[in-house]
């Protein structure tokens, strides 16, 4: 899976979730991406070579300032928050878990809601 790859989470895009792409790449992050999983939740993908050699928290922190400028009710609907150096998404992930991730954002499995 490449960070170029689109999947099926491209349908699930509404306004609000383009609004939050928006206010991202404001901030100067390369790529954003997000979409409404369901009635109750919003994933994002944040991709940006700035992520690389960082922990998750520090990618986190340097995402979330910026997630203050939504609206509460996007916020906290906002329940899935990955952050990926574009390295980490090459043909070969260096880890499992970075797969995974990137391939249920890119897939995602039904929603329980």
């Amino acid at each position: 899976m490449t960070a170029t790859a689109t999947g099926n989470w491209e349908a699930m895009r509404t306004d609000e979730t383009r609004h939050v792409e928006d206010v991202l790449r404001r901030a100067g992050f390369d790529r954003v991406d997000a979409y409404r999983f369901n009635s109750a939740s919003i994933r994002l993908r944040v991709i940006d070579k700035k992520f690389e050699g960082l922990s998750i928290e520090a990618r986190d922190a340097m995402v979330e300032p910026h997630l203050e400028q939504l609206p509460e009710r996007t916020q906290a609907d906002i329940i899935n928050l990955f952050t990926f150096a574009p390295s980490e998404l090459q043909q070969t992930p260096k880890t499992m878990r970075q797969f995974l991730m990137n391939y249920e954002f890119d897939e995602p499995s039904p929603s329980m809601l």
